[in-house]
């Protein structure tokens, strides 16, 4: 086994089980480093089984080291359950937030006796908020193919140019770099940009407004997550307080980062600030959250989560205010957690 299934089976008993039954790609992806499709992991005590069809068996044999793979004809719950069977275990666990209520349903059905299903919740998730170095590396990638996507856009937009021009410009500088989108990019000017989650439309981009762009580069699966604001012409007084104040807030929750620190206190900071400049009203998101092999993973930075900072986590801090019908202001920036303090991982990109 790897040394991710490894510290991942040193939580089942904590957990009262003996097995653990993964059934989401992205978590199975995760723990063997190999891209799942359509497949189950079943990892035990001792070993790890990947169960799959005809369709990608050569595949996963081909591609997978220190994992035994099976092959499924009939059904995938039946090979799933002999195996459980052979590894003498009797608590399996399964996150119900991964299969459908048909899916349990079926399990409950084809389940033997003796073998119970204990629901989890967040087990390979929890694992996957600490990144390793390896992780961090391609994160780095990422940033970098957006660092050089994010100078191109300075380059390229201009006045007149509608919001769809400019994302089909970006999208081909994207695929020229070998690399796709981590979501579909958000490009939001004027009052478009007063959506936090805009379409991109046919407005055209106009002077003395802002224009919010929202991307994320997908490089070896791991994802990056940037918003900046361009501004062509003058920035009007409101615009630019607003922005300043967005800014500021940013800058004291990313000072307040480092483990051992809630994730709440970090949302604290940043709407504190803006509550104090009379535009928390305005800003009914959290802060932030971790990102990945998915673009939102654990911990969410919010008022609500009380959960506690871990170095090697990379997370997203956004704050931002969006005034209905007229702009919106959003920065984020991604930071690594460190013992004592934390890293922008972004910095650099202005």
């Amino acid at each position: 086994m790897n040394a991710k299934i490894k510290r991942f089976t040193s939580s089942f008993s904590q957990n009262g089980i003996g097995a653990f039954l993964v059934t989401k790609d992205i978590n199975i992806n995760y723990l063997t480093g190999f891209p799942a499709c359509e497949a189950w992991l079943l990892v035990g005590p001792r070993q790890a089984f990947y169960i799959t069809d005809f369709r990608y068996i050569q595949e996963a044999k081909d591609g997978l080291k220190g994992i035994s793979v099976r092959r499924y004809e009939r059904s995938i719950y039946e090979t799933a359950f002999s195996l459980i069977q052979g590894m003498n275990v009797k608590q399996v666990g399964i996150d119900a937030h991964h299969l459908t209520l048909a899916q349990y349903q079926m399990m409950e059905r084809k389940r033997p006796k003796g073998i119970r299903l204990v629901r989890t919740n967040g087990l390979v998730e929890k694992l996957r908020e600490v990144k390793g170095e390896d992780e961090i590396h391609k994160i780095r990638k990422a940033l970098m193919v957006h660092r050089e996507a994010h100078d191109f856009l300075k380059k390229i937009v201009r006045p007149g140019m509608s919001e769809k021009e400019a994302l089909l410009k970006l999208e081909y500088f994207v695929k020229s770099k070998g690399a796709g989108f981590s979501f579909d990019p958000i490009i939001a000017s004027g009052a478009n940009s007063s959506y936090p989650h805009a379409k991109v439309t046919g407005r055209k981009i106009a002077k003395h407004q802002p224009l919010l762009i929202d991307m994320g580069i997908d490089v070896e699966g791991y994802k990056s997550d940037l918003t900046r604001m361009f501004f062509l012409g003058r920035i009007p007084p409101l615009i630019k307080q607003v922005n300043d104040a967005v800014f500021e807030a940013q800058q004291r929750a990313i000072a307040k980062i480092k483990a051992g620190i809630l994730a709440s206190e970090v949302d604290y900071q940043a709407r504190n600030y803006l509550a104090k400049n009379r535009l928390a009203k305005y800003f009914g998101h959290a802060l932030g959250h971790g990102v990945g092999l998915e673009i939102h993973e654990g911990p969410r930075l919010a008022q609500n989560n009380h959960s506690v900072l871990k170095e090697g986590m990379v997370i997203t801090v956004e704050p931002a205010v969006y005034i209905p019908g007229e702009f919106g202001i959003r920065i984020e920036d991604m930071v690594l957690v460190r013992k004592n303090d934390c890293e922008i991982l972004s910095d650099d990109i202005h």
